[in-house]
């Protein structure tokens, strides 16, 4: 499987963005997770020329990930859901200049019972089939999230495995553990039903209780079972340590090493 370890840069969150990266890198990152949020991206495009220049010159590889607060391309109010999509778009254009292998998604969240599952369903594929015309071309792939818990997601875990059937191949899936397991979701099945079209996964714990995004094994995730799957299913897949903001920069490398080691323990079985 592919060694490279991608670090999020949520756990530096409102701090420099370069001078994020260049802690990531010190810590042992083969490639970063560019999140597009707090104070610093306040003023999007006024940064974006000057930033990739300097991102592109550093020994690493990238992903996007577009704001995650106040984003809902399935919202009830089209405002919102315009904004939302055009937010996404300048993600995509700001991944092709820093050559990221993919952009990461939010389908959307729906926040009452009251709300159309299926509406919101529908809604989410239109905006992805629309991004996928303006990512295809740049040769930017999306990566397709399993977001919402406590009934805000607009999946079932059915749902969610076949939604990109009929989606262009541009989008492929990213897996969140953390998501998933709030879900009460089987993980390895997971990996294994979309492993095709599987770019990436967010390896994050939690209690079961909150989306905590604590290191890998201080929650209360069944992790052997997931490198299993992802050895087993996908070898291409980008494996994402995405830990919470102030989590101890050390953790990274632990948890990077902790990959490695499982990963090629479990290759030399297989093997």
């Amino acid at each position: 499987m592919a060694k490279d370890i991608c670090y999020s840069d949520l756990l530096l969150l409102t701090n420099d963005i370069e001078e994020n990266v260049d802690q990531l890198i010190s810590h042992g990152a083969d490639n970063v997770e560019i999140l597009m949020d707090g104070i610093k991206w306040n003023l999007m495009e006024e940064v974006f020329d000057s930033i990739a220049i300097k991102l592109k010159e550093k020994p690493i590889g990238y992903s996007v990930h577009p704001p995650a607060w106040d984003i809902n391309l399935t919202s009830e109010n089209k405002a919102i859901r315009e904004s939302s999509y055009n937010e996404y778009i300048k993600a995509i254009q700001f991944a092709e200049k820093i050559g990221a292998v993919h952009v990461v998604i939010h389908p959307g969240f729906i926040f009452s019972p009251v709300f159309d599952r299926k509406l919101a369903q529908k809604r989410a594929a239109d905006y992805i089939n629309r991004l996928c015309k303006i990512a295809k071309p740049l040769g930017v792939k999306l990566g397709i999230e399993n977001v919402g818990y406590n009934g805000s997601s607009i999946f079932t875990e059915k749902e969610f495995l076949h939604f990109l059937d009929d989606i262009d191949e541009t989008a492929g899936y990213l897996i969140d553990t953390g998501h998933a397991h709030l879900n009460n979701w089987n993980i390895p099945s997971m990996i294994e039903q979309v492993s095709d079209r599987l770019l990436a996964l967010h390896l994050h714990d939690n209690s079961g209780k909150a989306d905590e995004h604590l290191p890998i094994g201080e929650g209360t995730i069944e992790w052997d079972s997931i490198f299993r799957s992802i050895l087993s299913n996908n070898n291409e897949s980008q494996l994402i340590l995405e830990y919470a903001p102030g989590t101890d920069l050390k953790k990274l490398l632990k948890g990077k090493e902790l990959l490695l080691a499982k990963t090629s323990k479990l290759s030399s079985t297989y093997n």
